[in-house]
């Protein structure tokens, strides 16, 4: 396997001023894990003003960061023979409809059984890149697209597409009771200030976030909403739906207590038998790194999905 190397220019500005080097590096270089900038700063890799740092040292704003490393294959990732539902593959891009149940990328307690070990399987290629050329992310049980990079050049261009908002992604959800028409739901979001597993609305300290809305049909105490980022914040769109008051389906992190079936509803058995958030990634669009070309993908509801909104149909508050 060929080996392959990275320069990466970047200037620090007034957002980075008292941070430290790795979490700047993290924030101008999103497409490498911190942990990996981490080892290249340590190995003189990555320089500031020309100079050696240390991943602590703190910064004063103005610098100019210069990256110049050679990519490894990350250690400690095993292929695994794990089906991938290809939409669309070239020399440049995959297209997956990823299943729900599906971790995408390895993390705390979870070294296999993700995407990524998925994808050393099927393309062993994939291990020079960054996170194996995934540039973002959908969370464990919502099902649907995400486009993943094959060169080095593909993921650059990718992941600066999803930093201009270039990328159009669109996501059907089922959410509890009778939500507005249509509307735009713009709070910052922030780690929780008590449960820091979690993500709020965070007036003070969190990110900007916005998230647009309008609903598909509607059902006697449930609705189908179609929901499009305008940005790309964890949880986004679980946090910014329970902040308008109507969580989705299914939702076991920010669904709160919902109490919309009793024991001899119809619509409770199947309730209960919905273990994920009711949530697809339906649509996603953004332009070939290399061509140029404007691309659109769709994939349909899973099955799970399907059949809840079948259920949903046929509610009639139980009668």
């Amino acid at each position: 396997m060929a080996v392959r190397t990275v320069e990466r220019v970047a200037r620090t500005g007034p957002e980075d001023v008292g941070l430290r080097l790795d979490q700047v590096a993290a924030r101008h270089f999103a497409e490498f894990s911190r942990a990996r900038l981490q080892a290249w700063i340590r190995a003189g890799a990555l320089l500031v003003d020309g100079h050696p740092a240390r991943p602590a040292q703190r910064l004063a704003g103005g610098e100019q960061l210069l990256l110049r490393a050679i990519l490894e294959p990350a250690e400690g990732l095993l292929p695994e023979p794990i089906p991938l539902a290809v939409v669309h593959c070239d020399a440049e891009i995959l297209v997956l409809d990823k299943p729900p149940g599906l971790v995408v990328h390895p993390g705390a307690g979870v070294s296999r059984g993700t995407l990524l070990n998925a994808l050393l399987h099927h393309y062993p290629e994939q291990a020079l890149l960054p996170r194996a050329g995934i540039v973002h992310r959908l969370d464990k049980d919502t099902s649907g697209l995400l486009v993943v990079a094959r060169t080095l050049e593909a993921h650059q261009a990718l992941v600066r597409a999803l930093k201009a908002r270039a990328v159009g992604r669109e996501y059907l959800g089922v959410v509890h009771g009778q939500p507005p028409d249509a509307g735009t739901i713009d709070a910052p979001i922030g780690r929780h200030p008590t449960a820091r597993t979690r993500f709020a609305v965070v007036e003070r300290g969190g990110r900007e976030a916005r998230t647009h809305f309008r609903v598909e049909r509607r059902f006697a105490r449930h609705a189908l909403v179609r929901v499009r980022l305008e940005t790309g914040r964890t949880h986004q769109i679980r946090v910014h739906l329970s902040h308008l008051g109507h969580p989705l389906v299914g939702d076991p992190v920010y669904g709160g207590r919902r109490r919309t079936a009793t024991a001899d509803d119809p619509l409770a058995g199947r309730l209960r038998a919905f273990r994920r958030q009711a949530l697809h990634a339906e649509r996603l669009e953004f332009d070939h790194p290399a061509s140029g070309a404007r691309l659109s993908f769709h994939a349909p509801p899973p099955p799970d999905l399907r059949q809840l909104l079948a259920a949903l149909e046929a509610d009639q508050w139980g009668t």
